[in-house]
């Protein structure tokens, strides 16, 4: 495989940072934001259908997450980059960190990559990603500012045939403290279906994110996941970003009240 830089000078960092001062003591992520590719790779070798689905991206989840951002003054960062190249929540040691197939359909792009072709995409992409949000997290701490961080995604309605019947789901593993709090609040409201670490669960072989920069601090923390044709217009979009902007800070409050 060639050796050529991942990123090329003319291209987006790994990531971008919106309300980097934002008062709220909610940290957003997503990860999975773009379904953007580097030049160097060309399409890996698919097709525009296939790289507008969600093999490529979470559809929905930057919109979501950057209205939820507004509405809060919310301290947001998102993935630059489609999760194809490299997905910035996965172990780097995980088989799928650079998914040859996803979703049952093969990526050639991603066939008899070596261990220096995975290091440059490491380097390019995931690495500087997680360094920025460490940065965040840092940052925070130092100036003693409250943190919460919650990551925003979303998932297919339909899954190897098994329709899936959650609007919306939460993650998390061993710290349970904001999701169980969010979840009363979500299954407060009889229309929706609310899945517990339904349709994902987290965990460290699989998760990286919240693992690693939630669990490892002891920040509270959760992953939100919304069906994708929830949120696949801009009708859905802020519907989701109003609730969870309800939502959120009185899950946050109900936490701490609980010390």
């Amino acid at each position: 495989m060639t050796s050529k830089p991942v990123l090329t000078t003319d291209e987006p960092p790994a990531y971008r940072v919106e309300r980097p001062e934002g008062a709220s003591p909610l940290l957003l992520v997503c990860d999975h934001a773009s379904r953007r590719l580097p030049q160097s790779l060309g399409t890996l070798g698919l097709g525009d259908a296939e790289l507008a689905a969600h093999i490529a991206w979470d559809i929905g989840a930057e919109a979501v997450a950057q209205r939820l951002s507004e509405r809060l003054d919310a301290t947001l960062l998102l993935q630059n980059y489609s999760r194809l190249v490299i997905d910035c929540n996965r172990p780097p040691t995980a088989a799928d960190s650079v998914p040859q197939v996803s979703g049952g359909i093969a990526i050639p792009g991603n066939q008899g990559l070596d261990a220096s072709d995975l290091s440059r995409r490491r380097t390019a992409i995931f690495d500087p990603y997680q360094a920025r949000l460490r940065n965040l997290l840092n940052l925070r701490a130092a100036a003693r500012q409250q943190t919460v961080l919650v990551a925003v995604h979303s998932f297919t309605p339909n899954y190897l045939g098994f329709e899936r019947p959650w609007h919306t789901g939460l993650m998390y593993h061993r710290d349970t403290r904001l999701a169980q709090a969010l979840l009363t609040l979500l299954r407060a409201d009889p229309g929706l279906c609310v899945g517990d670490n339904e349709p994902y669960a987290m965990g460290d072989l699989t998760d990286y994110t919240l693992p690693v920069h939630g669990e490892s601090r002891r920040i509270p923390h959760v992953g939100i996941e919304i069906r994708q044709d929830l949120v696949s217009d801009v009708a859905g979009q802020h519907a989701w970003a109003e609730r969870l902007a309800l939502l959120l800070p009185q899950a946050v409050e109900a936490l701490y009240a609980r010390g």
